[in-house]
């Protein structure tokens, strides 16, 4: 059994080759537009035989059963998501368990001062160490003393009897040199300090751990830095204002400049 499209290839041939055989009967027509007819028609079933007609495959069909074809859908297009990887959350350490501080029943009772030693002698200048100038608690008002509650601070405050009893007499003093005053190359005005921890850390230090020492006009020390030195001269101890402001409780009217001096 031919295929269909066979059928119709032989038939659209055999038209063509009659049509030829009567290219005679053609020619004789007088008519111009008969001839071009026939030739318009030649053309069109030469251009028709040339062109490829799709194959389709044969399909067993019982008869009387109707075929259709159905174009198969395409699949649908499905985009692949990757799966996300898993949260791991961090675990949560456990809080400690609570400890109770036991209460003490006994009040803390204030660090006991040390003993000072008696009081050595260099001449007529009496050695003096910070143990001695720092061994007590002084509060420094952030007001001027014009306020009433700076007012009533200074009040509180007491300078002990054993610091006190060498005001205007001649002491020597150790510490650590910072220079304020420089004149000619030689320091005029300077502090005398418990510590470095004001000059290499920038520490305040307490009120009453320094002395703010002025030499004489034209008595200059030359700077000594990072090294203990040994100050002479006359301490004032009270308190020291400017504007209104304490700003230190001992002072000294320095005499001259010496090494470390064991205390």
């Amino acid at each position: 059994m031919w295929p269909r499209t066979s059928f119709l290839k032989v038939s659209w041939i055999y038209g063509s080759v009659k049509l030829l055989f009567n290219w005679k009967k053609v020619t004789r027509l007088e008519d111009m537009e008969t001839r071009q007819g026939f030739l318009v028609v030649a053309m069109a079933i030469s251009m028709a035989c040339n062109q490829q007609v799709p194959i389709q495959q044969d399909v067993k069909v019982q008869r009387g059963e109707s075929v259709q074809r159905v174009t198969p859908e395409p699949e649908p297009f499905i985009e692949e998501v990757p799966a996300t990887k898993p949260v791991i959350e961090a675990p949560v350490p456990a809080k400690p368990e609570s400890t109770t501080v036991a209460a003490k029943n006994a009040e803390e009772k204030p660090a006991e001062a040390k003993p000072l030693g008696p009081i050595q002698k260099i001449g007529d200048y009496s050695l003096l160490g910070f143990d001695r100038l720092a061994s007590f608690a002084y509060e420094v008002p952030d007001d001027p003393i014009t306020e009433p509650k700076a007012k009533e601070i200074l009040e509180k405050n007491e300078i002990p009897e054993s610091v006190k009893k060498f005001d205007k007499q001649k002491i020597a003093l150790k510490g650590y040199m910072l220079p304020l005053k420089v004149e000619d190359g030689k320091i005029t005005e300077l502090l005398i300090l418990r510590d470095q921890s004001m000059c290499c850390y920038g520490a305040v230090p307490k009120i009453n751990e320094w002395v703010s020492v002025r030499m004489p006009k034209g008595k200059g020390v030359k700077p000594v830095m990072d090294v203990p030195v040994t100050i002479f001269g006359r301490l004032k101890v009270g308190e020291v204002l400017e504007n209104g402001y304490l700003v230190g409780i001992y002072e000294m009217d320095g005499e001259r400049l010496d090494g470390p001096i064991g205390l």
